[in-house]
């Protein structure tokens, strides 16, 4: 089934230096950027991330400092990479919890001010979880029926989520819609008010902290009845963009 488009939706997959969206940094990334009209445009890019690859990144993706030594730094391609994605929205395996806000702290270390909040994204794997639950290796077989080769290099896996996503359209004809809003809204896990989910919308559509001892509980409440809340947010080893949340929400409800 081919998708319904109004406005090009962009599969991407990211390989990094680790898993930690503050401190690592991406080494490769790799798009399909699907136009309304089917046609297709399709980029691998690779960058110096200008810190070591950890082993466990490397027996993951098989990416090693020497091979990416001579490549540019994302900065370098974050305004071109920045324009081609405008006006898209996005979609991923696993992208709403990792990929989606590493390259959001990617763009804003470089200095563009990528704006991600018109955008949708739709991720696969929770599509895939809430359908049958399994990896993309799993996913690729029951829905395409092949046999993922080359897993973990950014581009077998982006183009096996292209195919399995039209093949949960074609398994699911009743259950899922073939409509962006639809499959975005299907595939959240949570109403995320900063990309990393450490604020999240609660049922009553209040601005809620997701994480710590202070979970379950209004920011504005945190905000006003522990001043010092925002400073430990600031110092602390969190995104840009979730910082940049909470100092929104504090001149939202402060001031």
């Amino acid at each position: 089934m081919n998708l319904k488009l109004s406005r090009p939706l962009v599969f991407f997959d990211i390989e990094a230096t680790g898993l930690n969206i503050a401190t690592d940094r991406i080494v490769e990334l790799c798009y399909i950027k699907i136009f309304p009209d089917g046609k297709e445009e399709s980029q691998t890019m690779r960058f110096n991330p200008g810190i070591p690859i950890s082993a466990e990144a490397t027996a993951v993706n098989g990416i090693k400092d020497e091979d990416v030594a001579h490549c540019p730094a994302f900065k370098e391609k974050a305004a071109a990479l920045a324009e081609s994605f405008q006006g898209c929205d996005f979609a991923g395996f696993n992208s709403n919890f990792f990929d989606i806000p590493m390259l959001a702290e990617e763009f804003l270390r470089a200095g563009v001010n990528f704006d991600f909040s018109k955008a949708e994204f739709i991720d696969v794997q929770n599509i895939y979880h809430k359908m049958e639950r399994r990896n993309l290796a799993a996913a690729y077989k029951f829905y395409c029926g092949k046999e993922l080769t080359n897993a973990h290099t950014a581009m077998a896996d982006t183009q096996a989520t292209y195919e399995v996503l039209k093949g949960q359209l074609d398994r699911y004809p009743t259950e899922l819609k073939n409509d962006v809003d639809f499959l975005a809204d299907f595939s959240r896990r949570n109403r995320n008010v900063d990309l990393a989910g450490r604020v999240v919308f609660d049922e009553k559509g209040v601005e809620t902290i997701n994480f710590g001892k202070y979970k379950g509980r209004p920011v504005a409440e945190v905000l006003r009845r522990d001043p010092g809340y925002l400073a430990w947010i600031l110092q602390g080893d969190f995104t840009q963009n979730t910082k940049q949340t909470f100092q929104r929400l504090k001149l939202k409800y402060i001031g």
